[in-house]
């Protein structure tokens, strides 16, 4: 190729670079021409994600002038649902209403998935984070986190703590506290949080670290002590219970998080609207109330923010899982 040929062949991948640019804008006002957008929720119908899923749907679907139906793949911890949108087609009509626990706990967890978390989406958008309450049953004699701490130094491997599942959030949390303190309790996983929970109100086992509206009524009925919170700040409903940091251990910062992503190589455009239009239905009333009543504080933000989150817990629970030889069931 002579000088003349290669000038004449960079004019051309120029232009059309400038025209593909250009066509972003229109391409994002285009979609989704009426046709359904389908929002993965890969857990059962009635759990938070799906209850929160559905009230965006609803509210999205007129602010794309279009249909979005719920379409709920649960299994496998939730790693069905999210290898099926990342087998979607990447044109903007599949997404991923999902949570933490797919997208940065699983794939350390669970060995060879058939997705990859990070490289298989394109984030979309931040829906919130959950706080979790560490709390004991009323009639434990522990006060405080180092009183919990110091049993589990003093009687390793005799206090037990409840969670909803191996590989769950709570049993993650459970896992950090030992490896950070150096206690030693017995995990006892359940099928769900809810008998985790009925089980630390009936004190079969000793502690938890509960999601803050499972638990908070409990709290304030005096049928459950908190002991700490997960969360950076102090929860506004309990503003007397310190944060972990607070109660000594200064890393120990939990959330869970909601948020939706799409199949990797989704057009930046398409992702950009789908961003702008979620966090126009973050704040719609009814979405707003329904996140006070699940205890959700809603976040939104850019994708970046949601990559950044991501990648961040999922070498954090990657270390977690690593030092404590953590296996999936």
């Amino acid at each position: 190729m002579n000088a003349h040929d290669f000038s004449a062949t960079r004019r051309r991948l120029l232009a059309a670079l400038g025209v593909a640019l250009a066509a972003g804008p229109a391409l994002a006002q285009e979609w989704p021409g009426g046709k359904t957008i389908t929002y993965v929720v890969p857990y059962p119908p009635g759990g938070s994600t799906d209850v929160l899923g559905r009230n965006i749907a609803q509210r999205l679907g007129p602010l794309l002038a279009t249909t979005v139906i719920v379409d709920n793949k649960p299994g496998a911890t939730g790693t069905i649902g999210a290898a099926f949108v990342a087998r979607a087609q990447p044109d903007g009509y599949t997404l991923l209403g999902t949570t933490i626990g797919p997208q940065a706990i699983a794939p350390h967890l669970m060995g060879k998935l058939p997705y990859d978390p990070i490289a298989g989406f394109e984030p979309v958008i931040t829906i919130g984070t959950i706080p979790h309450i560490l709390v004991v049953g009323a009639g434990q004699p522990f006060q405080g986190v180092a009183d919990l701490v110091a049993a589990g130094k003093a009687q390793p491997g005799k206090l037990a703590y409840a969670s909803g599942g191996n590989g769950t959030i709570l049993q993650m949390q459970a896992e950090l506290l030992q490896q950070q303190t150096g206690a030693r309790f017995i995990h006892v996983p359940y099928k769900g949080d809810t008998p985790a929970l009925q089980d630390t109100l009936g004190e079969q086992v000793q502690f938890m670290f509960a999601p803050a509206a499972a638990a908070l009524p409990h709290v304030q009925a005096g049928k459950l002590r908190a002991l700490a919170v997960t969360s950076a700040r102090r929860l506004p409903a309990l503003p007397q219970v310190p944060t972990m940091g607070e109660a000594g251990l200064k890393d120990f910062v939990v959330e869970q998080w909601h948020a939706v992503f799409a199949p990797a190589r989704t057009p930046a455009a398409i992702v950009q609207r789908l961003n702008a239009e979620i966090a126009k239905a973050l704040k719609d009333p009814a979405v707003t109330a329904l996140a006070d009543k699940l205890g959700i504080t809603l976040v939104g933000g850019t994708p970046g923010q949601l990559a950044a989150l991501q990648k961040a817990d999922s070498a954090k629970w990657a270390k977690v899982i690593r030092d404590g030889n953590i296996k999936a069931d």
